[in-house]
């Protein structure tokens, strides 16, 4: 049995301007954290490889400009998208609010084959800063998730690595059974084609 190819996974990341998009990538891929990022003109990339059980994997993690004059320069990297991760900061309100207004845009631009079955995964991020100003209750984001069909949530702190490889485990495997059932999809229609072509040619009409 011929071993099966490495799989090239593209996620992208999604939320506010501030929220820490940049910073959660930065924390998983290279281990590190820096308040200083400038924030993204368009968008950027990281890549990383990984192991999920016996498959190698490499995330290509894109994270696109949470300003909204940039927004119109993230339609062309929505598109082939495995998995898109929804970001906001625990301790902002609005950028909560926003988070379907990005699921939304998403799903226009990127315009998946089963957006119903599309994978999402949410991240409310900075739990570090203290409870006093914290301003989503992780039960209101866990409604919201629920409410869109049981999205995978979770509650971390790029600062201090905080639920941030569980996290990106959860996306990686989202976005591998994806790009399996996006590849199921093509053979299968690849099949039909194949049975079609001979069909007709052994059409004596």
């Amino acid at each position: 049995m011929a071993p099966r190819k490495k799989a090239l996974l593209k996620v992208i990341i999604l939320g506010d301007s501030g929220v820490g998009k940049t910073s959660l990538m930065q924390q998983f891929v290279n281990k590190k954290f820096t308040g200083q990022y400038k924030a993204t003109i368009g968008a950027d990339f990281l890549t990383k490889e990984l192991m999920l059980d016996d498959r190698k994997v490499t995330l290509q993690l894109w994270d696109t400009a949470g300003q909204e004059r940039f927004q119109s320069l993230g339609v062309a990297f929505y598109r082939g998208a495995d998995c898109c991760v929804l970001v906001y900061d625990v301790n902002n309100a609005k950028s909560f609010e926003t988070l379907e207004v990005w699921r939304d845009e998403f799903l226009i631009q990127a315009n998946p084959n089963d957006p119903e079955n599309f994978p999402f995964v949410v991240l409310g991020n900075k739990i570090d800063v203290e409870d006093n100003k914290r301003q989503v209750p992780k039960k209101k984001a866990q409604a919201y998730c629920a409410s869109k069909g049981n999205l995978p949530y979770f509650e971390t702190s790029a600062k201090e690595a905080v639920g941030v490889e569980q996290a990106f485990e959860v996306i990686a495997r989202n976005a591998l059974a994806q790009e399996e059932a996006q590849d199921f999809q093509e053979d299968y229609a690849d099949a039909i084609n194949i049975q079609l072509d001979n069909d007709q040619q052994g059409c004596a009409c």
